[in-house]
């Protein structure tokens, strides 16, 4: 039963919800408007007007699962994203995120680590502050459409942490921490060219210049199958590793389970053996015999370089997919346009 006065409709948020009703007004005052249902005197849409149904009401939407939230910026109406961060838990996060959101690093085009647009400590928490990145994607999302636009995809991941390993800085991975900025959603990734994030640093650490092969706590993350983290032949449970050669691991996992060879979760995408030999030596058992992000870089452009347009533009499929004619057919006609328009095969942002 729902809530029959004003002042119990805070009742409904559930979660971290409440800390956003807590301090909407002073993000207001900040220049960032959360959505109405974190509003105050937040009334449901589907109490102020009966004919609406709850379940196609904008505020009925909940973010109680997730401790960012979207927001608007007053000043312009761009969309942004809210993330708040205990500072005594990831001292690190800030000070890496806005090193490299400063100039000359910013401009770098090598450099994909997500922009810090601005840091609001909150008041009467000095452990708390809120950072404001722009509004990002799943990378996954939309799906992509040719191996052109997974190579765009894969090539500016490799270089971003090759642009984060040449800096001394290891990320450290607790996810699939990398997003994208949301194309328009009628518009392949060949058509509106994507650009892709490194985001989520609270697990990584920036080391002096000089400092090679440093070894860190070992931090269970998402992905649990790092080989270094588990017990070794001889019965001795490993309690530091090197983190760099483990980041190699993580992005050759991705390439593993996203791609190539599928998971229990993604479906595996037919046509990827060209990337097998390169993946495989990324999540070789022994980190010392992995290659580092300069020689996986190197080796994904010769890689690249010895495809042809007729791959690039080929359509990616899903393994299990039958053939379906439409499918078929309106890939065809759609690349066929793209050469027409001159649009590359690999749509570079």
């Amino acid at each position: 039963m729902l809530p029959t006065t004003r002042s119990d409709y805070s009742d409904l948020l559930l979660g971290t919800e409440p800390f956003w009703r807590e301090h909407y007004v002073w993000l207001e005052a900040c220049g960032y408007r959360l959505r109405p249902r974190y509003h105050p005197d937040w009334v449901p849409s589907w109490i102020t007007n009966p004919k609406k149904d709850e379940l196609q009401c904008e505020d009925a939407l909940s973010n109680s699962k997730y401790k960012i939230m979207d927001a608007t910026r007053i000043s312009d109406g761009t969309f942004v994203t809210l993330k708040p961060l205990d500072t005594t838990v990831h001292p690190h996060e800030i000070p890496i995120g806005l090193w490299f959101s400063e100039e000359p690093q910013a401009s770098d085009p090598s450099n994909h680590c997500v922009p810090i647009l601005e840091v609001l400590p909150v008041p009467d928490e000095p452990n708390r502050q809120i950072i404001v990145m722009p509004f990002l994607s799943s990378y996954d999302k939309p799906r992509f459409d040719t191996f052109g636009e997974v190579i765009e995809f894969l090539r500016q991941i490799f270089q971003g942490l090759q642009y984060m390993h040449k800096n001394n800085v290891a990320h450290r991975w607790r996810r699939r921490d990398f997003n994208s900025i949301i194309p328009v959603s009628h518009l392949t990734r060949t058509q509106k060219p994507v650009q892709y994030y490194l985001i989520d640093f609270g697990l990584s650490r920036k080391y002096p210049p000089g400092v090679h092969a440093p070894l860190e706590p070992i931090i269970y993350g998402g992905d649990k199958s790092v080989p270094e983290f588990h017990i070794r032949p001889d019965g001795v449970q490993p309690m530091e590793c090197d983190p760099f050669p483990t980041d190699v691991y993580y992005i050759g996992n991705v390439l593993r389970t996203d791609f190539s060879e599928g998971s229990r979760f993604v479906r595996r995408k037919l046509g990827f053996e060209f990337l097998r030999p390169l993946m495989d030596d990324m999540v070789q058992p022994d980190p010392t015999l992995r290659p580092t992000m300069d020689e996986v870089v190197e080796r994904f452009d010769a890689i690249v370089r010895g495809l042809s347009h007729r791959k690039l533009r080929s359509r990616v499929v899903k393994a299990d997919t039958h053939f379906n004619w439409y499918y078929a057919v309106t890939h065809w006609f759609r690349k066929v346009g793209f050469i027409i328009r001159r649009y590359p095969a690999i749509p570079s942002y």
